[in-house]
């Protein structure tokens, strides 16, 4: 992280609009993709099997139902993704955006423009992921 970001305790009001414009686009694009997911898995663009011969039909069916539910779930993730980004708005207009919720300090810009939903710097990132791999790993006998 650069000196300047570590001495300061926010993020200045052009340096929050910029990031506000990159979520803003970002926002756009995710709720694009979230309605293509959704008509893939709700059937409504109206490519379904009905027009195909009874033979490949039982086939079909059980693919589609499988790409239905894969198409249900990266739904589930792209709404949770606009949600983050909704969120990320919100900590702008709070002027709280680009602060790590578990040490307080400036996430670095470099981390925000690739993940701007992001609520943690890399280092409070790594410490959480070795805890979760810790706790997960069985005790040594």
């Amino acid at each position: 992280m650069a000196k300047e970001e570590k001495e300061k305790n926010r993020y200045s009001d052009e340096e929050l609009e910029e990031f506000r414009q990159l979520i803003i686009e970002k926002l756009a694009k995710a709720n694009s993709d979230l309605e293509l997911l959704t008509e893939a898995f709700t059937g409504t663009n109206d490519n379904d099997i009905s027009d195909t011969s009874p033979t490949f039909k039982v086939l079909e069916e059980g693919s589609q139902v499988l790409s239905k539910e894969e198409n249900s779930q990266l739904a589930a993730r792209q709404q949770k993704f606009i949600r983050d980004l909704e969120g990320a708005l919100v900590r702008i207009q709070n002027k709280t955006y680009g602060i790590c919720r578990v040490t307080g300090q400036l996430i670095s810009k470099e981390r925000l423009r690739a993940v701007p939903h992001a609520t943690l710097s890399i280092d409070a990132k790594n410490k959480m992921t070795k805890k979760e791999v810790r706790i997960s790993l069985p005790p040594e006998e």
